[in-house]
């Protein structure tokens, strides 16, 4: 895989399913590819069946399906031009038996993901409404629309103001819109269900579609503050009751028809917002909630989705994600051993759906950026059906054809602490070149799952390990808070733990090895430059924590994720910030960032580069304009296949894959 191979990243999403897709029934997913040409991403809808998966829609920026509980209409996304400022997000909906999908909303900002009546006669989304004057809306008493460096200027007064990718948020509250789909005359809704002075989040329909179950921040967010509670939103008027006071935060929830909640979220009863894992959670109006998974060693991420008496669940596990059974009736919190396993193996889904006994989900595995699967839940077993095959492409297609292979890999940390990760190896006998990719959080993880970016330097020739220290999710509590007050400890105890693992190997070259990381992996590489960097040729640090003190005050997520991490103390800040070492590093250094970052704002890349020159340090400044924190995932084609070429060309200099006589 080559940079300019993302157009061949077909990754399917959002599966619903009706029926058994190997037998008469189907799944219906939203496939996203790249276009670099284009420079945009396109994202058509896909009928999967036991031939294979056809397109759906005519439309090119259609996602999220999801089918109607009575099977005959699909609701989806579809990208529209309207009168509020550009192309947004419309819920659509299309009989499944064929004929036109009709657009049924005109929202000025867009819709959220689309959730069925149980009746199939309404569909709920979310979607914020601007202030007016804002955002391509019409100034109070005029029809002018002002430009976005025209509009008024915002009074701020609390700290929750601004979160990486959506901007500002006070001035654009996000409301629960209900739709009748059954009236095709109707006109185009463009208003909300509810008036709430916070943002509203994730419903879910109550059995008997009287009301919705949404999440809203404590107090209906009258104050800043990290939790969530739910709260039922009567279906009539909009009127919001508390349902549910959690512990902490809700991600999503469902509701069984005897009136039971179970929903995702995690506690912040210790007074703990980072590092903490999601668990599932059971509970009924007015009671306080109950912990059903074990905070130790369960980690939950996305959607309960019900099956019979129980409960399934996405969790997260030594670099998989793979879906696991907890009974509902139970009494005390499950550990992850006591869990069964509904999907496993080496994979990451992304998403999942039930109907009857019939499980589909989208999974990432080492050799695809993602595949449809069923599961026949009936049968006890977690051996899966593949329907797909996204993956041909790159194959067959790229211009460097085939997906180089994964080897899993254990270390010895310093302490005698076991740490986790994989190298994915070029072509050819070696040595190798060997890059050190450390994965941004630090509460993430690596995983089995198809890795782009390894894939390309791989390609390229570089062996790339890859891995999990201490700090990192999927492997238990006490390993996700090792890194608390800690960082630049044991973490990099573990980087270099793996790193030796890896150079045991006769095929990979300890004499040519680079470090490279972004965000947490940014700070990392920074940080292992000024400690370390005898053991790397070169350094690439991107989107970078290079300075605590300053990201507490500038980052979205600085008033309270700085201070949980490191402390409040301002000389413990500098002592873990790597731009107090920046004079330490010896070896060349890259420092990439974007100009819209708000999660590592830029002036974090400005500093450290400054700093890094000043000292004498062979340091250069790349910076991507219009992109976020997310440039290298999520960011414009053209940007992506960009940074790619930016990297590979450091390397070739700095780390050619054949050594210079």
């Amino acid at each position: 895989m080559l940079a300019n191979d993302i157009n061949h990243l077909h990754v399917p999403s959002s599966p619903t399913v009706s029926g058994d897709p190997r037998n008469g029934g189907a799944a219906y997913v939203a496939v996203s590819r790249p276009d670099l040409d284009d420079d945009s991403y396109r994202s058509t809808l896909e009928r999967v069946t036991a031939s294979g998966a056809d397109r759906w829609t005519a439309g090119d920026r259609d996602s999220s399906p999801v089918l109607s509980p009575d099977g005959r209409r699909l609701a989806f996304l579809r990208v529209v031009e309207g009168e509020h400022g550009g192309p947004r997000p419309q819920l659509a909906v299309a009989p499944v038996d064929g004929g036109e999908a009709r657009v049924v909303t005109d929202l000025p900002l867009g819709a959220g993901d689309p959730v069925w009546s149980p009746d199939s006669t309404r569909v709920a989304v979310t979607a914020r409404f601007p202030e007016p004057g804002r955002y391509g809306s019409a100034v109070p008493g005029s029809d002018r629309r002002p430009a976005p460096n025209a509009e008024a200027p915002r009074l701020i007064t609390r700290l929750d103001f601004h979160v990486n990718g959506s901007g500002y948020l006070l001035d654009k509250p996000q409301q629960v819109v209900v739709v009748d789909v059954t009236d095709r005359d109707a006109p185009l809704v463009d208003s909300a269900l509810t008036s709430a002075p916070c943002s509203l989040a994730a419903p879910a329909w109550y059995p008997d579609g009287s009301a919705l179950l949404v999440v809203a921040p404590r107090d209906l967010g009258a104050r800043e503050t990290h939790d969530d509670d739910l709260y039922r939103v009567d279906a009539a008027d909009g009127t919001l009751t508390l349902a549910i006071r959690t512990e902490g935060s809700v991600s999503a929830s469902t509701v069984t028809p005897a009136g039971t909640v179970y929903y995702t979220g995690a506690s912040h009863a210790e007074g703990r917002l980072v590092a903490e894992p999601e668990g599932l959670w059971v509970g009924t109006h007015g009671s306080d909630p109950v912990r059903l998974t074990a905070r130790e060693t369960v980690d939950v991420t996305g959607h309960p989705v019900l099956h019979g008496a129980d409960v399934l669940v996405a969790v997260l596990d030594r670099g998989t994600v793979g879906i696991r059974r907890v009974p509902g009736g139970t009494a005390s919190p499950l550990q992850l051993d006591e869990l069964t396993m509904v999907l496993g193996g080496h994979l990451v889904v992304s998403g999942f759906d039930v109907d009857g006994d019939v499980l589909v989900a989208t999974a990432a595995t080492p050799t695809s950026p993602g595949e449809v699967l069923v599961v026949d839940l009936a049968d006890g077993t977690d051996a899966p059906t593949v329907l797909t095959d996204y993956a041909a492409p790159l194959r067959d297609s790229a211009a460097a054809p085939g997906v180089r292979r994964i080897e899993e890999l254990t270390g010895t940390s310093a302490d005698g602490t076991p740490v986790h990760g994989w190298v994915v190896l070029p072509e050819g006998e070696g040595p190798h070149p060997v890059l050190r990719v450390v994965h941004g959080g630090p509460f993430g993880q690596d995983t089995w799952a198809f890795f782009d970016e390894a894939q390309v330097y791989a390609s390229a020739g570089y062996a790339v390990v890859i891995g999990n220290p201490r700090g990192s999710g999927g492997y238990g509590l006490d390993h996700g808070r090792a890194v608390i007050g800690a960082m630049g400890t044991v973490d990099v105890d573990d980087v270099l733990a793996l790193l030796d693992a890896a150079l045991e190997r006769p095929d990979l070259d300890g004499s040519r090895v680079g470090i490279m990381g972004g965000s947490y992996g940014g700070f990392m590489t920074s940080w292992v430059a000024a400690h370390h960097g005898e053991r790397f040729v070169a350094a690439w640090s991107e989107r970078a924590v290079n300075a605590w003190d300053s990201f507490a005050g500038s980052s979205d997520i600085g008033w309270f994720f700085a201070d949980a991490y490191v402390g409040a103390d301002p000389e413990e800040q500098r002592r873990r910030s790597p731009l107090t070492y920046a004079a330490q590093v010896s070896i060349p250094f890259m420092v990439a960032h974007s100009e819209e970052d708000w999660r590592c704002p830029i002036e974090q890349g400005h500093r450290q580069f400054v700093a890094l020159r000043r000292a004498g340090v062979d340091a250069s400044f790349l910076v991507f304009p219009g992109e976020g924190h997310e440039l290298s995932r999520s960011g414009r084609p053209q940007h992506r296949a960009q940074r790619f070429e930016h990297v590979l060309a450091w390397w070739a200099e700095h780390l050619p894959v054949t050594p210079v006589a």
